[in-house]
């Protein structure tokens, strides 16, 4: 038995935010000090190494669970199939519907409940519910949608990343710059092929030491909207920790799956920043002392921004879909999927083509 996908789909929110429109930002650090350096510079520095020219927000008058919906909508439609036929919805978020810019979360009922709702699928064993993981939340979704379905508990599930981090942003961190808005979503689904379809996955979670890598603090600005909370994270141990560990559970993943590191044709790694996915794909190919093949790694970082759980479907769409230029997928190619996050969470995914 196998699980094999038959259909993605995305939203990318059409409202474009380049760099400059942090030219005017009041910056501080941890210590709510003003930053020395200009604008301009900052914004250089951080473009360099994050690879981020421009991100995607959503409109006011969407919310997470509507961009969701459209997402799933789309993969629905390019599968060919009745939504009345799908057993599971797994909706992988991290704030829930976060109205206008309230910092509010809306998570009663459940946004996979909201979505099936918005969807119209009446059928009561059509199980909704929400994974919240991290940006790997999707690709955990992937992981329990697939166990599902080779225990026979499930034929048919629809799997949903969907986030809106612009409106958790603290206008004065300058890592605010990093966090954009969108959705992937796509139906796994029985399949009869066992060398096609998920293979094998790592899955792990270190809170040791690390819980606290990615927190809810208030705002770098002494006095500024008190009591509010917004995402916070410490950037430079979340690099180490990634590098540290993520090409470990890729190779882990692979090595279950029986396929040997030349087949692999594509990685797709959460889209969080550009210099630390280059460095993780150098040291998973270290793993092997095997070369980088040319363009195994494609990227959406520079003109969308880290959705967080949205970044790797959203960017397996595109590249299904043709939107990416020089990046195919074809039949018997072997792709990663990997992702790391809060929790902190590490996951990888071998699917085969």
């Amino acid at each position: 038995m196998s699980s094999i996908i038959t259909g993605t789909g995305s939203y990318i929110p059409e409202e474009i935010q380049t760099n400059a429109i942090f030219l005017e930002n009041e910056f501080y650090d941890e210590e709510r000090l003003p930053l020395k350096d200009k604008n301009e510079l900052i914004i250089e520095k951080f473009k360099s190494i994050t690879g981020i020219e421009e991100r995607r927000y959503l409109s006011s008058d969407l919310n997470n669970s509507d961009i969701a919906c459209i997402a799933a909508q789309r993969a629905i439609k390019k599968a060919g199939i009745d939504p009345e036929s799908i057993d599971q919805i797994i909706l992988a978020h991290n704030f829930g519907n976060l109205v206008g810019n309230s910092k509010q979360s809306d998570m009663l009922p459940s946004i996979a409940s909201k979505v099936k709702h918005i969807l119209g699928i009446s059928n009561p064993n059509c199980v909704a519910y929400d994974i919240v993981f991290g940006c790997p939340g999707w690709i955990q979704g992937m992981i329990q949608a697939d166990q599902f379905i080779k225990t026979g508990m499930a034929q048919r599930c629809l799997v949903i990343g969907s986030e809106t981090l612009s409106r958790i942003i603290d206008p004065h961190d300058r890592d605010s710059m990093i966090y954009a808005d969108g959705a992937g979503a796509c139906i796994l689904e029985k399949g009869s092929d066992p060398e096609k379809g998920v293979l094998s996955y790592a899955s792990q979670t270190f809170t040791y030491e690390e819980s606290n890598y990615i927190f809810f603090g208030e705002s770098n600005k002494s006095g500024n909207a008190a009591h509010t909370h917004y995402l916070k994270m410490h950037g430079r141990k979340i690099y180490e920790f990634a590098l540290n560990n993520v090409p470990s559970a890729m190779k882990l993943a692979l090595e279950k799956s029986g396929i040997h590191i030349e087949k692999v044709k594509k990685i797709l790694i959460h889209q969080a920043n550009e210099k630390m996915d280059e460095a993780i794909i150098k040291r998973f190919y270290r793993l092997f002392k095997s070369g980088i093949p040319h363009d195994i790694m494609p990227m959406s970082i520079n003109k969308l921004g880290n959705s967080s759980v949205a970044t790797v479907p959203t960017l397996l769409d595109m590249i299904l879909n043709g939107k990416l230029d020089q990046h195919h997928i074809n039949e018997g190619d072997a792709i990663i999927l990997a992702s790391v996050g809060a929790g902190m969470n590490i996951n990888a995914l071998v699917y085969q083509y």
